[in-house]
């Protein structure tokens, strides 16, 4: 009997590889192993994101797209026979593929990443054709929340909300009694200051619980509009919990001292408050629920059932080598097979001369001081290769100083220049007016000068800011341009340097701001000659 029931069983699996292992199931192995040879940069970078606590969810987010595919597989008949349309992947798979060729050539390993998620999108069109593939939407753009997001819209996403956590952190204590003043994003309690930085900027608990967010409203039965409240209530609850931390922390520190901060107890309380806000989002969605008046409970409003999700996954077997599959798989190991053979590319960066060089004295201004010296914790935050930051006066006007400030970046595909509209309201300025300039025809330049001219203020004191990004010739007003130069410089050249130049000077009321903007535009004229040896320009 035993061994009777072993055969049987050996010649059961037996069959059920053999009708697994078909053809179509070989063509589509064959573009997914294409496929993770090609985006292998980009899975890199997503492992090295999801160490980091604002994307440490990610691992889940592809486990949580598949359990919405197989339950959405499970609404279409399995009509092996049946005349598809497939050639749409095809092109959707292509499109993947130029877009990840240009991430690989930029040295931007997150476009990269990004491309993978198109050719998911490619891969499940040709593998069921266009009219059942493109109901399968909702689990490949739940992929979107394993991705980093690009680095100049983190930080500024960042500073938004460090803001608004401030703001709203500072009101909850102030109801409290607590004695509490805000400079930019630091609390100032009297006993100690508390710096709102990254990791509280509330972004920790925005990501995973958008995509909690995303999942819900997806499974939710409710009307259309209750699943759109349910997606957009993530943001705000994030912002608000996270104020509540902040207020909760400023208590601790009030009454306890700071050491509490420190350790377990930051970490605890962080979990507490992402259960926190998960339980909201549950708050809401039963309200709806009882709003709509259809489901008893949230448990009948939520399709959370999983019967059947493994027979879905046998349906692979009846995926067709089809035309279109072998030419998405082809496509994928040829660009695969050509990526190996590419020259190692790296990035190239020119010569230059250290800033330590730079000269003490630039037409009748001159340097007072020494070179002034970053602490540790901004120096991290500016990631740059080399820095420069002194403090000018002129000859006949010792009174009023021009500041400068200069960092150079080697490599900018990975980071790059952080803007100062973000990092000065970081440090307690208000931009009070702000606008991009070309100043070409006033500096003689051969190629467009542009430049920021910005007016901070902090109180009663006000300081005219010019600044730009300058990248080989190119000087560059708005950043995000400046990243789409660094994506051009990346592909045509692998240089991928740049630099970040910003002068400041008060403006000092008995003068006026036009001779504030005169100082500046003096400091600007002959700092311009000096340049090339430091950022160059070719």
């Amino acid at each position: 009997m035993a061994v009777s029931l072993s055969n049987f069983s050996l010649s059961n699996i037996r069959a059920g590889l053999s009708s697994f292992m078909t053809w179509g199931m070989f063509w589509l192995v064959l573009a997914v192993l294409g496929a993770l040879v090609f985006f292998s940069n980009g899975i890199n970078a997503l492992l090295v994101a999801w160490q980091l606590p604002e994307y440490s969810h990610g691992p889940l987010i592809p486990v949580l797209s598949a359990f919405l595919f197989l339950k959405q597989l499970n609404d279409y008949p399995v009509n092996p026979d049946i005349r598809r349309t497939r050639w749409p992947g095809v092109a959707v798979i292509a499109l993947a593929l130029i877009m990840g060729t240009l991430g690989i050539l930029a040295n931007i390993d997150d476009i990269v990443a990004y491309a993978l998620i198109v050719w998911v999108a490619g891969i499940l069109l040709v593998s069921w054709g266009w009219h059942t593939g493109r109901h399968f939407w909702p689990g490949v753009v739940h992929l979107v929340f394993m991705l980093p997001l690009p680095g100049l819209i983190y930080y500024k996403a960042t500073t938004s909300l460090q803001f608004v956590s401030s703001e709203l952190g500072v009101t909850l204590l102030r109801l409290m009694d607590i004695p509490v003043f805000l400079d930019g994003n630091i609390i100032d309690l009297g006993v100690l200051k508390l710096h709102v930085a990254e990791a509280c900027s509330g972004l920790r608990y925005m990501f995973p619980i958008m995509s909690f967010s995303y999942i819900f409203a997806t499974l939710y039965r409710g009307p259309a509009w209750h699943k759109v409240a349910l997606l957009l209530a993530a943001v705000p609850i994030a912002i608000m919990m996270n104020s509540v931390r902040i207020a909760v922390a400023g208590i601790i520190v009030q009454h306890y001292g700071a050491d509490w901060l420190e350790g377990f107890t930051h970490f605890f309380e962080g979990w507490v408050i992402f259960l926190a806000c998960i339980i909201v989002l549950f708050g809401i969605a039963w309200l709806l629920m009882k709003m709509n008046g259809t489901y008893d409970s949230l448990t009948d409003a939520l399709d959370l059932e999983t019967d059947g999700l493994g027979t879905q996954i046998m349906r692979l077997q009846y995926v067709q080598a089809s035309r279109a599959m072998v030419v998405a798989a082809l496509l994928g190991v040829s660009a695969a097979m050509a990526l190996q053979a590419l020259p190692e590319r790296g990035t190239t960066a020119p010569e230059r001369d250290s800033f330590a060089l730079f000269p003490r004295t630039l037409g009748d201004w001159r340097q007072v001081g020494p070179r002034e010296v970053l602490a540790p914790a901004i120096l991290r935050s500016l990631g740059a290769d080399d820095y420069h930051q002194v403090n000018l006066v002129h000859t006949s006007d010792a009174a009023h100083p021009v500041g400068l400030f200069m960092a150079w970046y080697d490599d900018q595909s990975q980071g790059g220049v952080h803007s100062p509209e973000v990092c000065l309201p970081g440090a307690g300025w208000e931009i009070a007016w702000l606008e991009r300039s070309d100043l070409t025809a006033q500096m003689g330049s051969d190629t467009p000068f542009l430049v920021n001219r910005a007016i901070i203020q902090k109180g009663e004191v006000r300081m005219m800011v010019f600044y730009w990004f300058q990248q080989k010739d190119r000087r560059i007003a708005w950043d995000f341009a400046a990243k789409f130069w660094l994506m051009v410089d990346g592909i045509q050249t692998g240089r991928t340097d740049g630099a970040l130049v910003r002068l400041t000077t008060l403006i000092d009321p008995e003068e006026g701001e036009a001779a504030a903007e005169g100082r500046l535009m003096n400091v600007l004229e002959a700092l311009d000659r000096q340049l090339p040896r430091f950022i160059p320009e070719g």
